[in-house]
C-alpha cells in the first residue's frame, strides 16, 4: 500500500481531561497531517514537519479546515437488533419480548445476517465510528456473518454469539452444552484473525440457566484473554427477575461473580443501578460498566451516574454506548449529547473534551484495545474520524460564534450527526465515500 498523507487540523488525547481548559490532557495541531503506511500510522504531527518526510511519492489527502480524530469506538451494540430501533412505549423486558426477540429470530437464515451484519457495519462508517463491541443473535450463523463482513473491511471487531438456554422462544434458546460448542467452535474460526476479537457473550442471568452459566464460567477460564460481555443493572423488573432465578446470590453482579465472569476484559452493560457492594466488586476485579444513555433514557430505565462512579473511591472503569437498536442512534456524538443531558438531570456536566476523549482514547482503554486504537500516535492502527463543525446551516450559524476547540466540541457534539463526518478511515481506507 502507497504512503498516505491525510493534512487536517488534528486532535488526540494524552489523558482524560479534567476540565475545559484542560490543555495539557490533549495534542492539537491547526495545520497537521498523520502520515499512513500499510493501514498504520507511521507518524502524526504538523503538515510541514510530515510533508517532507512523505517523500514525493505518497498521496496527499487535504481535509482542512476539518477535524481529524482518531476513530469513534462504541462499546456495546446489537447488530440484529437493527429493524428494531424506535419501537414505540415499552419497557425493556416488555421490549424483549414484544420486538427484539422477534426480530432476532429471522437471523437463523444466513442470507439474512449477511445482509444486516453488512447495513450495521455500513452506519458504523457512516456515523465515524471503526471499532465496536458487538452482540450477534444466539445463531452461529449471525456471528459468522458480522467478523466475515468486518474482515472484509478490516475493521477491528469484538463480537460473539449469545448465549441464552431460557426464558426466551425456543427459535431463539440454544442449550448450556450447544452454546459451549458453538462458542468454542467460533473462537476458533475467528478470534484472532485480522482485527477480529471473539467476546464470550452470556445474554444476561434472565436468559441463562445455572448450566449455561457454568459453561460462560468455562470458556472464560480455558480463554483468559478473550473479552466477556453481558447486561446488569439495568432495569427494576430485569434486577428483581435475576434475583429470583438465582436466590443463593446476594444481588444481581453477585451471580456474575459466583461463574468467575468478573475482570479487566469483562464488559457490563447498563450499570444503572448497583450498589456499593456491587460497584466495589465491579471496581476490585477491573471490569467495565458500559453508559448507554440513549437506551437508558428510551426504555425509561434510569440514569447512569459517571460522574460519581469515576469520582468514588474505587472508581469505575467506563465506557460509552450506543446500544443499538435500544439505543436509538449509531452516532456516538449522539451518544455523548444524550450522556451530557443525563449527567446534568444529576446536577453535574461533562465537559466536551472528557466526551471526546471518551469516545476515543477512553473508549480504546476501558475495552483494553488502547495499544492499537484510540489516538494517533505511531505505530496504531490508522483508524480515523475526519469532522465538519458547519456540516449544517445550523452548525454553519454556531460556529460563527466559537472561539475555543472545548466550544467546537460541544457543538459537534451537541448538533451533529453522520452529516458532520466527512471521512472515516478504517486501516488507512476511507470508507464512507462508498456506503
Amino acid at each position: 500500500m502507497a504512503k498516505i498523507l491525510i493534512r487536517a487540523r488534528l486532535l488526540t488525547f494524552l489523558r482524560e481531561p479534567q476540565a475545559a481548559h484542560d490543555h495539557s490532557s490533549y495534542r492539537y495541531e491547526e495545520d497537521g497531517a498523520v502520515l499512513v503506511e500499510e493501514g498504520i500510522i507511521r507518524a502524526a504531527g504538523s503538515h510541514s514537519d510530515l510533508a517532507a518526510k512523505a517523500g514525493p511519492d505518497a498521496k496527499t489527502i487535504d481535509h482542512r479546515p476539518h477535524l481529524l480524530l482518531p476513530g469513534f469506538i462504541d462499546a456495546h451494540a446489537h447488530f440484529p437488533q437493527m429493524q428494531v430501533i424506535a419501537s414505540y412505549g415499552a419497557e425493556l423486558l416488555d421490549w424483549l419480548n414484544n420486538y427484539t426477540f422477534p426480530a432476532e429470530s429471522a437471523f437463523e437464515d444466513e442470507a439474512h445476517a449477511r445482509r444486516i451484519a453488512r447495513a450495521f457495519l455500513d452506519e458504523m462508517a457512516r456515523h465515524g465510528t471503526t471499532t465496536s463491541a458487538v452482540y450477534c443473535s444466539v445463531h452461529p450463523q449471525s456471528a459468522d456473518a458480522l467478523f466475515s463482513e468486518a474482515e472484509e473491511r478490516g475493521m477491528c471487531i469484538i463480537a460473539g454469539k449469545v448465549m441464552m438456554d431460557r426464558n426466551a422462544p425456543s427459535a431463539l434458546t440454544d442449550t448450556a452444552q450447544s452454546s459451549y460448542d458453538d462458542t468454542k467452535a467460533l473462537i476458533a474460526k475467528w478470534h484472532g484473525r485480522g482485527r477480529l476479537h471473539y467476546a464470550i457473550t452470556p445474554r444476561f442471568a434472565i436468559t441463562s440457566s445455572p448450566e449455561q452459566m457454568e459453561m460462560a464460567k468455562a470458556l472464560v477460564a480455558e480463554h483468559p484473554d478473550l473479552h466477556m460481555q453481558t447486561h446488569l443493572s439495568e432495569n427494576h423488573a430485569e434486577i428483581a427477575f435475576s434475583c429470583e432465578l438465582y436466590p443463593d446470590c446476594a444481588d444481581y453482579t453477585a451471580i456474575y461473580e459466583k461463574y468467575g465472569l468478573l475482570g479487566p476484559k469483562s464488559l457490563f452493560g447498563h450499570c444503572i443501578h448497583l450498589s456499593e457492594r456491587e460497584a466495589d466488586a465491579l471496581s476490585d476485579s477491573g471490569s467495565v460498566a458500559v453508559f448507554c444513555p440513549t437506551s437508558n433514557l428510551f426504555l425509561g430505565s434510569g440514569l447512569f451516574d459517571y460522574l460519581r462512579y469515576r469520582r468514588r473511591e474505587k472508581p469505575l472503569r467506563i465506557a460509552a454506548a450506543t446500544d443499538t437498536g435500544g439505543g436509538t442512534n449509531y452516532s456516538m456524538l449522539r451518544t455523548m449529547d444524550e450522556g451530557y443531558k443525563v449527567i446534568a438531570l444529576q446536577g453535574e456536566k461533562l465537559n466536551p473534551l472528557a466526551s471526546f476523549w471518551q469516545i476515543t482514547r477512553g473508549n480504546a482503554e476501558a475495552l483494553s484495545l488502547a495499544r492499537r486504537i484510540g489516538t494517533l500516535e505511531p505505530g496504531k492502527d490508522a483508524d480515523l474520524v475526519v469532522l465538519n463543525s458547519s456540516a449544517t446551516p445550523a452548525m454553519r450559524l454556531r460556529m460563527e460564534r466559537a472561539k475555543t476547540l472545548a466550544e467546537e466540541l460541544f457543538l459537534l457534539q451537541t448538533l451533529g450527526d453522520d452529516r458532520a463526518v466527512v471521512e472515516t478511515y478504517v486501516a488507512g481506507n476511507a470508507m464512507k465515500g462508498g456506503v
